[in-house]
């Protein structure tokens, strides 16, 4: 199992978060499966191309399926990393756990589905699928349609980063018990903190799409670009904050 062998080889430590789980335990046993399921939805078929048309079919969502792969690896790493560090397995987090599952498995069509229309889109397409009877039909037919997806696609990315919310913030409420010393606090709380501004985005996103609008689907979508932005600034700011903390630690000792 990947976990596992990310387990015995340290990945993801960085040596300054002191791991409190060294072992896999059933709640993220059954997480990796829910994720694994997960994955394999997002394949296009599961039975192998007959010609060469239903090959070039199959690839065309390649580039779809990367991305919403992607996307599901870096929740799962982060949960990973949150199980590694607190070790929690209390009700609270059960129970947390579960809703972060049941929001990935929900949103994984949405999620492929809104990435083969954008793909195909900006790869010249014109957003056309084709069904099995031979018919050729658009993805999207109105604006209306583009405007309820991107409330789908908000309200799960707010979702999922709302309950990481819930998580971190329910360790650092442990702090105490989990012995957390003053830099292990500070992560957690910028933890909090970049959850927090993920699901901002998604509000602002969210807020687009709902006051502007379906004209304004489009303008909701490239909110999602200043990610990137709002996280390299905050990755500075909190940066150079912990290197202060770092040397005001080692002036104490």
């Amino acid at each position: 199992m990947i976990r596992e062998k990310l387990i015995a080889n340290d990945i993801g430590h960085g040596g300054s978060f002191r791991w409190r789980s060294h072992e896999l335990s059933r709640i993220e046993g059954l997480s990796d499966a829910v994720f694994a399921f997960a994955i394999t939805l997002l394949v296009v078929s599961l039975e192998v191309p007959k010609t060469f048309t239903e090959l070039a079919q199959t690839m065309h969502g390649f580039g779809a399926f990367l991305v919403s792969f992607l996307l599901l690896f870096a929740v799962w790493f982060n949960q990973y990393k949150f199980f590694r560090r607190y070790g929690l397995e209390d009700t609270t987090t059960v129970f947390l756990n579960a809703a972060l599952l049941f929001v990935v498995l929900f949103y994984v069509y949405p999620l492929k589905f809104l990435f083969s229309f954008l793909i195909d889109r900006f790869t010249g397409g014109h957003g056309e699928v084709h069904l099995p009877n031979g018919n050729v039909v658009p993805m999207i037919e109105s604006y209306d349609q583009m405007a309820s997806l991107m409330v789908i696609f908000n309200l799960g990315y707010l979702a999922v980063f709302g309950v990481f919310v819930l998580l971190f913030s329910h360790a650092y409420r442990n702090r105490a018990v989990l012995e957390l010393n003053e830099l292990e606090r500070f992560d957690t709380r910028e933890s909090i903190q970049e959850s927090a501004l993920n699901c901002s985005i998604a509000l602002l996103s969210l807020l687009i799409v709902v006051v502007g609008g379906a004209a304004r689907a489009g303008l909701a979508g490239m909110a999602y670009l200043l990610t990137p932005v709002v996280m390299t600034v905050n990755g500075m700011i909190m940066g150079k904050r912990r290197r202060r903390l770092e040397e005001q630690a080692g002036e104490v000792s």
